[in-house]
């Protein structure tokens, strides 16, 4: 009979640890080996460098050369020379840089612009038609809805959203469709105002 110093010195444990090792290099190596060969079927990658990107804005092309990450606001701002729309919180929480995007209103600031290629997109630069304001801006300049003017194009341009989506909308539906833009001088009154009365203007019904 064998003695206990004849024995291997191999205990169970280092025989788990080699497995699990085994085991890891094997997943490993097929992982490598599959995103090897789905390597050519997967997305295409774009960036980090430039790329090109074409905008629909205001019914015109806006070929463009951005980043990537390049948000719609940043794109429109400070490559294509479209300001009207402002930077604010820079969060998506203000409305300051609201667009209307296929329809709908979107923070510009927190939508890239690579994501809305082939979409229509509407900032408040092309709402008047040469020197004639569109109804909601000038119903803004005729109550006096507002003040510092940050957040203004927002709510003119989400003004704009809420009555073409209600011809005829009511105070009550104005405060819920422009909830998401705030204006710190706490000029609200008179931006509802101003929508009812860009409202009429627009030949929606009165009250």
């Amino acid at each position: 009979m064998s003695s206990k110093d004849d024995l291997p010195a191999f205990s169970r444990r280092d025989f788990l640890k080699t497995a699990g090792v085994g085991s890891l290099a094997t997943a490993v190596t097929t992982a490598t080996d599959a995103e090897a060969q789905t390597q050519g079927a997967g997305p295409r990658v774009l960036g980090p460098g430039d790329v090109p990107v074409t905008l629909t804005v205001n019914g015109r092309r806006v070929p463009l050369q951005i980043e990537p990450r390049v948000t719609l606001l940043d794109a429109l701002r400070n490559r294509a020379d479209l300001t009207g729309n402002k930077r604010v919180c820079d969060r998506g929480t203000c409305g300051a840089c609201t667009m209307i995007v296929d329809g709908r209103t979107v923070y510009s600031c927190s939508t890239l612009a690579i994501d809305v290629q082939g979409k229509q997109i509407r900032t408040v630069d092309g709402l008047a038609q040469g020197d004639r304001l569109h109804p909601v801006q000038q119903a803004f300049c005729d109550v006096d809805a507002l003040m510092c003017g940050f957040c203004t194009p927002g709510f003119v341009v989400a003004t704009v959203a809420l009555l073409e989506k209600y011809p005829n909308a009511t105070v009550e539906q104005a405060k819920r469709e422009l909830d998401g833009n705030i204006c710190r001088c706490g000029t609200f009154v008179r931006v509802f105002e101003a929508a009812m009365k860009a409202k009429t203007m627009m030949g929606g019904a009165r009250g």
